[in-house]
């Protein structure tokens, strides 16, 4: 299932699967934590992203092997790529009952390819918000939206259209068949054609 950024209605963008397995103890634990005190939904998403963006390193930053594809070995390591960070992000959402979904863009990876970068999308205030927990110095902004990278169409990048209801399975494939992020060639590895097949 794929929303428009637009106008899609959010149902369909609650529930769990393999990889945003929402119902794990270690993510509904975290959720708890992060639910104390019984914030407002637009609380809670700012702690959820918070606590990804700031907890969560980001695989080369941090120059971790570890490959973490499910929001609960996310939560758990503490480690993972952008696509993995949208994971946790989108099963902490749920988990609240908030309406969450992922979206991608195409961007060039300074060799002459393309790369995939994850985000994750909100539902609030009756309207979708990309947020983006791969920037350390990306705000949580429900009014302006705030991306670490912004496409220059001249290099060939570009927003992929759309929320996804899960992960897109050209992502997950190249992850899934890797030990060691430091030796996955990523940037030729995910297909630079998911945009072309999406809406």
């Amino acid at each position: 299932m794929i929303a428009d950024l637009r106008t899609g209605a959010p149902e369909g963008y609650l529930a769990g699967d393999d990889v945003v397995d929402l119902d794990h103890p270690v993510v509904r634990a975290l959720h708890d934590r992060l639910a104390a005190d019984g914030p407002d939904d637009a609380t809670y998403a700012r702690r959820a992203f918070e606590h990804v963006r700031d907890r969560v390193a980001h695989s080369s930053d941090v120059d971790d092997p570890r490959v973490t594809v499910r929001a609960s070995e996310v939560a758990e390591a503490g480690v993972g790529l952008c696509y993995a960070q949208s994971h946790l992000l989108v099963a902490l959402l749920r988990s609240r009952g908030i309406p969450s979904g992922l979206c991608y863009q195409r961007l060039a990876d300074g060799s002459g390819g393309h790369v995939v970068h994850g985000l994750a999308a909100v539902w609030v205030d009756r309207r979708w918000h990309r947020l983006d927990p791969r920037g350390v110095d990306v705000p949580f902004d429900l009014v302006r939206e705030r991306l670490v990278y912004v496409p220059d169409p001249g290099l060939g990048e570009r927003d992929v259209p759309g929320v996804f209801a899960a992960p897109v399975v050209e992502v997950l494939a190249p992850l899934r068949s890797v030990t060691d992020v430091r030796r996955a060639r990523l940037a030729h590895d995910v297909p630079s054609m998911i945009g072309d097949r999406c809406p």
